[in-house]
C-alpha cells in the first residue's frame, strides 16, 4: 500500500469536475441560493417567513436551503433576491479571446 496521495487541481466548477450537464447553470444556480441563504439570514427569516415573501410554501424553501434547485429557475432565484432587497445586476460582455467555446456565466457578490 502506497502512502502517495494523488492531488488534482479543480476547474473552478465542481459541477463540471464532477461531469453534471449544464454544470455552469448548476454553478450559477448554487451561487444564487448562497446570496439567498445569506439575505434570510440576515434578516432573520424563519422558512414559513421566508416562503411568505417568496409566495411559495416552507417545503420549498427547505429545499431551496438544502441545495435541491430543481423546479427553481434562475429567474426566480433572481426574483427572489429581489424580495429579499437586493440589486441583482446582470453584465453582458464579451468572452476572453482565446475562448472559441460557449461563454461563462459568474455570480459575484458585491460587499
Amino acid at each position: 500500500m502506497s502512502d502517495d496521495i494523488k492531488i488534482e487541481e479543480g476547474s473552478g466548477n465542481v459541477f463540471a469536475d464532477l461531469g453534471f450537464p449544464d454544470a455552469e447553470e448548476r454553478l450559477a444556480k448554487a451561487d444564487l441560493v448562497t446570496r439567498i441563504t445569506e439575505g434570510i439570514r440576515e434578516r432573520r427569516l424563519t422558512q414559513a417567513k421566508a416562503a411568505a415573501l417568496f409566495g411559495i410554501d416552507q417545503p420549498k424553501v427547505s429545499r431551496l436551503l438544502r441545495g435541491q434547485l430543481s423546479g427553481f429557475s434562475t429567474d426566480k432565484l433572481i426574483h427572489f433576491l429581489t424580495l429579499l432587497g437586493q440589486d441583482v445586476v446582470i453584465v453582458v460582455k464579451p468572452a476572453a479571446p482565446r475562448s472559441r467555446g460557449p461563454g461563462h456565466v459568474t455570480v459575484i457578490a458585491e460587499v
